[in-house]
């Protein structure tokens, strides 16, 4: 009981610290758990990269807590803090590439490591029966965090079409 007292107060205090980090940053859901307007307005404002941290720079330099699950030379991988489905984490590059569009030939190596991290960690949570990768991009892609990103979504019968 004390363990999930301790982790809710983690979450809770995550949660803080993402809203503060307003839309250029923020991974935070409505209430009802699903992706709607509030999620595509923050993508409308946020901006395309640039000089300000993220909330996954601030993530990979300790700066902000997350529940992470994996870490490698490479990448971080960590639980997103309003999971869309049972299981919901995010694979993110330490080097800092705002969207999959502005990934160059010399990311090959790089983003083949990162599918090949989503796969692993999805077997070791459990996902042998199916999972969803998902990246956005830009503006019209809904990304509002402009550093990469995959999304690994599972644990439940996925719908189609996503949105």
């Amino acid at each position: 009981m004390a363990a999930v007292m301790v982790l809710a107060a983690n979450l809770r205090a995550a949660r803080r610290a993402l809203t503060a980090a307003g839309a250029r940053g923020a991974q935070v859901r409505g209430a009802a758990g699903t992706t709607g307007g509030n999620e595509v307005a923050k993508a409308q404002k946020a901006a395309p990269g640039g000089a300000a941290p993220t909330i996954f720079s601030r993530i990979l330099d300790r700066s902000l807590p997350a529940d992470i699950l994996y870490e490698d030379q490479q990448c971080l991988v960590f639980r997103d803090v309003a999971p869309q489905a049972p299981v919901h984490f995010l694979v993110i590059p330490k080097k800092p590439i705002p969207r999959i569009s502005h990934a160059e030939e010399e990311d090959q190596q790089l983003l083949g490591h990162l599918l090949l991290v989503a796969k692993k960690i999805a077997k070791a949570e459990g996902l042998g029966d199916g999972y969803r990768l998902v990246i956005n991009d830009g503006k019209l892609g809904a990304q509002s965090v402009y550093h990469l990103h995959i999304h690994v979504l599972g644990g439940r019968q996925l719908q189609w079409p996503p949105g």
